[in-house]
């Protein structure tokens, strides 16, 4: 992976005092924004961030992290600085994971690292199954991988999404609520009411863009819609054998919740227990949901032996 490979399939590649590189990949209805840390020959570690945040998710993570891998951490479709998707289409797991695919491509990677938080780490494991023979490590942060979802349930979910859609467009003439920094900061923290200050004010650098009067939230509303394409547990554990590559699942003690009902809960546990079967590494830390951001220090030295005995470790062997 190098830059004079990149050059050709990315539109541009700026690079600020503190030697973070800035991204921007093309896509057919726009680009995907992102950033970069470290050596542009390192091992390649694609970093995918949860739902309604963006790439500053990792900002305080990475400086943790070995020197030698080259990170890059993209805004999602939707999110902080990148395109939104065209009018009338929905978000999907299976829409981001193409787009790890675009990246991909455009990043001349043939074989690399992902390590996602929450949505990101839906779309992280769900693309190892799909294209195993491209992943050679696995992080997932704070969450399962899959949201299995009972059949008797996804009828009723497909048609909210259907009609939350439906809606929207009948008013998307509408401008979106102009805030204040303050109100906004008020805004993101009263939905994530665990983060700290210093972490709201990190994802607001890409998630704020300024307009006449204050500010709007730069993501899609679009994404905060029910995602219509579900699938079961049965399907679900079906992509999870497909994946080749080591996995690191880190669970906060303090963080995703499956959901309160028992049927969820049995849903989750049976694909904690695949990765045990799997001898993947599961470990447990204290915290809240975005502890890789709020305390990096916690969940740092667990992706660090990962990295360094289950990836690095490898490729000198080869």
């Amino acid at each position: 992976m190098s830059s004079v490979k990149q050059e050709g399939s990315i539109s541009a590649q700026k690079t600020r005092p503190d030697g973070v590189s800035e991204l921007s990949i093309p896509v057919p209805w726009g680009e995907i924004r992102g950033k970069a840390w470290g050596p542009e020959h390192g091992h390649p570690v694609l970093c995918l961030h949860g739902w309604a945040d963006n790439c500053g998710s990792f900002n305080t993570l990475i400086p943790f992290l070995p020197k030698e891998c080259r990170y890059v951490a993209v805004d999602m479709p939707g999110h902080g600085l990148s395109s939104h998707r065209p009018p009338g289409v929905f978000y999907s797991f299976p829409a981001y994971a193409v787009d790890v695919r675009r990246v991909a491509e455009s990043l001349s990677w043939t074989k690399f690292s992902i390590m996602g938080h929450s949505m990101g780490g839906n779309i992280t494991v769900m693309f190892s199954a799909l294209y195993p023979e491209m992943v050679d490590g696995i992080i997932v942060l704070d969450v399962f991988g899959f949201v299995p979802t009972d059949p008797k349930e996804i009828p009723r979910i497909m048609r909210q999404g259907m009609e939350e859609m439906l809606k929207f467009e009948k008013k998307a003439e509408e401008k979106k609520r102009v805030y204040t920094y303050e109100k906004a900061v008020e805004r993101l923290l009263a939905a994530n009411p665990t983060l700290s200050e210093r972490s709201i004010q990190t994802l607001l650098e890409r998630g704020l863009t300024r307009v006449e009067g204050g500010f709007v939230f730069s993501r899609d509303l679009r994404v905060n819609f029910k995602n219509i394409e579900r699938i079961t547990l049965e399907q679900s554990l079906e992509m999870q054998s497909l994946i080749q590559a080591p996995v690191l699942l880190i669970l906060a003690d303090k963080g995703f919740s499956p959901a309160s009902r028992e049927s969820s809960q049995k849903l989750t546990s049976k694909l904690l227990q695949v990765y045990q079967e799997r001898n993947d590494t599961v470990v447990r830390v204290p915290g809240s949901h975005h502890v890789h951001l709020d305390n990096p220090e916690v969940v740092a030295p667990f992706i660090c032996d990962f990295l360094q005995t289950k990836v690095l470790s490898q490729q000198v062997k080869a």
